[in-house]
């Protein structure tokens, strides 16, 4: 007798788009020529955003030290801007704290959007804002049991129509952006156009990398 076949989780589901090669034919254009953002030794092209309450941001042991702010602390990019299709990726841990960690804001759709990974509590992945609702409220809303002290490979692969975020190489949020309303939410301004941040917690930022297709 047929079986039926299994239902797949949701995040089993992303799992297998993962593996879906939207992005296929297009070339990978490291910018620059070797892909690396940042040299673990300064900020480089990196600054710290004054958000008001901001901790602060240093080189400890080879990585961005964001220490916990009230609420927030992050870093902006001042180098050229990236897309229209593109990767960029980090290794991400969180030191302290039970708020996100690693907020990535991108450029994206004529506008920003911030991949949030460990937000609400310390487990809500997601993309912040799509027609007006935050990572917590739209479709891409999801848990992921990040463990403190851990680090974790947090990459967003962006095309003028989609946006993915990936923790570890497996999807775990993804959207599409034709027709839908793409922004940040307002404390995230200051990380536009590419920017990472956290909340109310310290965490560490390194191997940040930005890969481009033509």
């Amino acid at each position: 007798m047929n079986r039926p076949a299994p239902r797949l989780s949701r995040r089993e589901a992303l799992g297998v788009l993962a593996a879906t090669p939207w992005l296929a034919g297009t070339a990978v254009r490291a910018s620059p020529p070797d892909g690396a953002l940042f040299d673990g030794k300064s900020l480089g092209q990196w600054k710290p955003v004054s958000f008001g309450g901001e901790g602060a941001v240093a080189i400890v042991g080879g990585a961005i030290r964001l220490e916990r702010g009230n609420d927030l602390t992050g870093i902006v990019w001042t180098g050229r801007v990236p897309g229209p299709n593109f990767r960029v990726e980090v290794e991400a841990k969180r030191v302290d704290g039970s708020d996100f960690f690693c907020a990535v804001t991108v450029p994206v759709a004529g506008s920003h959007c911030t991949f949030v990974a460990g937000g609400w509590g310390g487990t809500v992945v997601g993309f912040s804002s799509l027609d007006g609702l935050d990572a917590s409220e739209n479709e891409t809303s999801d848990t992921f049991p990040f463990v403190d002290g851990r680090w974790y490979r947090v990459a967003v692969d962006v095309t003028p129509t989609h946006v993915r975020g990936l923790v570890d190489g497996a999807v775990v949020a993804e959207a599409t952006l034709a027709g839908r309303e793409v922004d940040v939410r307002i404390e995230m301004t200051a990380c536009r156009p590419l920017g990472i941040a956290s909340w109310r917690t310290t965490s560490d930022i390194r191997a940040i990398t930005l890969l481009e297709r033509a």
